[in-house]
């Protein structure tokens, strides 16, 4: 029985520590509350940085500046058009032989600078004198066959201009004095006169046909030595030698392309949208950008605008009147001449470059 009472004792006991307890909890978490609600009330009274003067100066110095900024710009990018559509172009010399025949020697390599006049290919010419010396014989047959014409048609003019006078002399005996010629004789002085007008006639022929033979023969002798002066193949132009593709040992025929010279004289094709030409014309100034240069920019001018846009003279060009149509808007080729080009600028067709036209 005391044993019950002492548990019954410090089961409740227990149970006031644990009431206790609950109740002490009870009475921080207030003080909890309060704090948290003392922490929300400082955040917000904190001021936003959106709020401070400073900072709304300062945005609207900011959006300012951005505004002049943008009108500035404006006023200067509507001076120029430029494209990212344009390249180095020229009229590229093909060189090819006007003979046959195997080369002999070629005098230059690829890359090559050369003159014009400057002598690239040697065909051999060994057929080219050979067919040259026969024509100069036959030239010579013929002068000698004039000669002899010659002296042929003078033997017979002196023979008609002889048998002329005798027929005359006949004519004026009969006239008067009928008994002292025959007939018969007036016939054969008749006769004879018109032989030696026709042999004299046939010797002026044959001096004809001697002339002519030889201007045939000096003809073909001009064309001789053309043939004889292609052997050696010079370069048309000044400029650069590329794709060479001939050497010493090959048989060349006449059209075969053996290789090419790039001109000094370059430009630049531009293909503008047909919206930027409204203000572009001739004589304009152009700052030209190229790839190959680095930084450094070649001055140029606006020489002329193609009259047509480039798919205008296609292989296949468009055919707006069949199917749907979109309108698509097109590029001009525009020929842009450069002024001046850097000694240590490397250029040549087909190189990409940035042309920017100054229209204002």
């Amino acid at each position: 029985m005391a044993s019950g009472e002492g548990d019954r004792k410090r089961d409740g006991r227990q149970n006031r520590g644990h009431d206790d307890s609950k109740d002490g909890d009870d009475k921080e978490k207030p003080e909890d509350d309060d704090s948290d609600e003392e922490q929300d009330e400082g955040k917000e009274k904190k001021p936003s940085i959106f709020q401070n003067p400073l900072v709304k100066i300062g945005a609207a110095i900011v959006v300012v500046l951005l505004l002049v900024g943008g009108l500035i710009w404006w006023l200067i990018a509507r001076q120029y058009e430029d494209t990212d559509d344009a390249f180095i172009d020229t009229h590229i010399v093909f060189v090819s032989p006007q003979i046959s025949g195997q080369v002999t020697a070629v005098r230059v390599n690829d890359n090559q600078p050369v003159r014009k006049g400057q002598v690239l290919v040697e065909i051999d010419s060994a057929d080219a004198d050979a067919r040259l010396s026969q024509v100069q014989a036959q030239e010579a047959q013929a002068e000698t066959q004039y000669e002899q014409a010659v002296a042929t048609e003078r033997g017979s003019a002196a023979q008609a201009e002889n048998a002329e006078h005798d027929l005359a002399r006949y004519k004026l005996l009969q006239r008067t004095s009928p008994a002292a010629v025959a007939q018969q004789q007036v016939d054969q002085a008749v006769a004879a006169d018109r032989n030696a007008v026709a042999q004299r006639d046939a010797a002026r022929a044959q001096i004809s046909g001697a002339l002519a033979q030889i201007k045939v023969y000096r003809a073909q002798i001009a064309a001789a030595q053309l043939n004889l002066g292609y052997a050696r193949i010079a370069a048309p132009v000044d400029g650069h030698v590329v794709q060479r593709t001939v050497a010493a040992g090959n048989y060349v025929s006449p059209g075969q392309q053996m290789m090419a010279i790039v001109p000094l004289q370059l430009w630049v094709t531009a293909n503008f949208k047909e919206t930027q030409l409204t203000l572009m014309r001739p004589g304009q100034k152009v700052s030209v950008e190229v790839d190959a240069c680095g930084d450094k920019k070649v001055k140029g001018h606006v020489d002329s605008i193609q009259r047509g846009a480039g798919q205008a003279f296609g292989i296949l060009p468009p055919e707006n009147a069949t199917g749907n149509y979109v309108k698509v808007v097109q590029r001009v080729p525009v020929k842009i001449v450069l002024d001046r080009v850097p000694r240590d600028c490397v250029l040549g067709p087909g190189m990409s470059v940035e042309p920017t036209v100054k229209v204002r």
